[in-house]
């Protein structure tokens, strides 16, 4: 892993990852979209054959109550216990965002605002080669506790046919019955346009690759989704006081996700600074991944030594990275100094896997500087908010004249005549 003396070099690497040009793919997915449109099951049968599996009809695409069963049945009972622990401490977390109907009154007049979960929500779940249960926990969980009645969820299955044992166990735990075996910009349109297999939803959340998160962003406005899901990050502001081991490990944890991950070091200790790297160099040697690990520390790892925390802090704000660990003394006295980042992990122990799976926060994270405005996946992004304005005839009389000269200010005139016809009224 570099460490860079010119930190601008590094911050122009980080940058040029949101630019890339995927014209190309975005042809491909408007194609999907519209033969999703007008063909309905039947272009969703041809692509799931062809990305997916061939043995894949209308009668099998929807994962049967016993399929679920057996996945959960598969799985050993110390897995069984992790994934209700995690359901546990995910949900508990996810109930403290839930938002209740409130009014006030004063004067005659009763305003307040109504919350209304969303009535279908979509959860897409990667598969094919690899299992994400973490994802079926996360992206369920708040749509849950918000009150979402119709939970579907599409996952792409193997050339079997099967969709992995861990995923349909995570979905037996959390009693989703509804799901398909399709995966892709396919199934992101099946589930934002709505076919005679697959009904349409109000909402799709979950991660994908670059098919997935297109089809996301194409289809957005007349769905809602919750982000347009960039690679994976981590960045770790370190003091001397901070352990090389934990650091280089935690910053190890996203470069194993792909070669576009990006895991930065910003320390204000050269000694820190050259310990990780030794570390990472030895523990990456031993890792599965290492392939993938290299590539991706080459591509958009870097470690920047600052002269202060305070620096260090200054450059994390701007890149408004995925997962910001802070590991320093007395971390929590810099959190107020904090201003874009999805996840904040303090200390030592707070470790970026925890996050990912048993904290309790949700992992469905905003990336690439989009932290500056966007939150991580909530039980807020599964209700609506409807204002509620009621007023008797004296409360009316007392703002109608105003109301017309507003509305006159603007030409509206039958906005005004609304106004003035009340206030007429004996």
């Amino acid at each position: 892993m570099k460490i860079y003396n010119n930190k601008e070099e590094l911050l122009n690497k980080l940058d040029s990852r949101g630019n890339s040009d995927n014209s190309k793919y975005l042809e491909i997915v408007k194609d999907i979209i519209k033969n999703i449109r007008l063909r309905g099951d039947e272009a969703l049968i041809e692509y799931t054959n062809k990305f997916d599996s061939p043995l894949i009809n209308l009668n099998n695409i929807k994962v049967t109550e016993e399929e679920i069963l057996n996945g959960y049945n598969s799985i050993s009972e110390e897995l069984k216990a992790t994934y209700k622990k995690a359901k546990e401490r995910i949900t508990k977390f996810h109930e403290h965002q839930k938002e209740s109907t409130w009014m006030y009154e004063e004067d005659g007049e009763i305003l307040g605002q109504k919350i209304t979960p969303l009535e279908y929500v979509g959860l897409y779940v990667p598969g094919g080669k690899a299992a994400y249960p973490s994802t079926v926990f996360m992206d369920a969980i708040p749509a849950i506790v918000a009150g979402v009645k119709n939970i579907i969820m599409c996952t792409p299955c193997n050339k079997e046919g099967k969709v992995t044992n861990e995923v349909l166990a995570a979905a037996y735990i959390l009693g989703i019955k509804d799901i398909y075996k399709c995966g892709g910009a396919q199934a992101i349109a099946s589930m934002g346009l709505g076919t005679n297999t697959i009904p349409k939803v109000d909402k799709i959340v979950g991660p994908g690759n670059i098919f997935v998160a297109l089809a996301k962003k194409e289809l957005f406005g007349s769905i809602s989704i919750d982000s347009v899901a960039g690679p994976s990050e981590i960045l770790v502001i370190a003091d001397e006081f901070a352990n090389p081991k934990f650091v280089a490990a935690d910053l190890l944890s996203q470069a194993e996700h792909d070669e576009i991950a990006s895991s930065v070091l910003l320390t204000n200790s050269k000694e820190l600074a050259d310990k990780v790297v030794v570390q990472i160099e030895e523990f990456t040697n031993k890792l599965e991944r290492k392939e993938i690990i290299k590539k991706s520390l080459d591509n958009y790892g870097g470690i920047i030594v600052t002269k202060t925390i305070d620096e260090a802090i200054e450059i994390s704000n701007y890149i408004a990275p995925e997962h910001l660990e802070l590991v320093v003394d007395k971390p929590f006295n810099y959190l107020d100094k904090i201003v874009n980042a999805g996840a904040i992990f303090l200390g030592n122990y707070a470790a970026e896997s925890l996050g990912d799976y048993m904290a309790g926060p949700n992992h469905v994270l905003p990336t690439i500087h989009t932290a500056r405005f966007f939150s991580p996946l909530s039980v807020y992004d599964f209700i609506k908010r409807s204002s509620i304005i009621s007023f008797n005839k004296e409360a009316f009389n007392r703002i109608g004249e105003a109301v017309s000269s507003f509305a006159k200010s603007e030409g509206l005139t039958a906005h005004a005549l609304a106004a003035d016809v009340r206030l007429e009224e004996k």
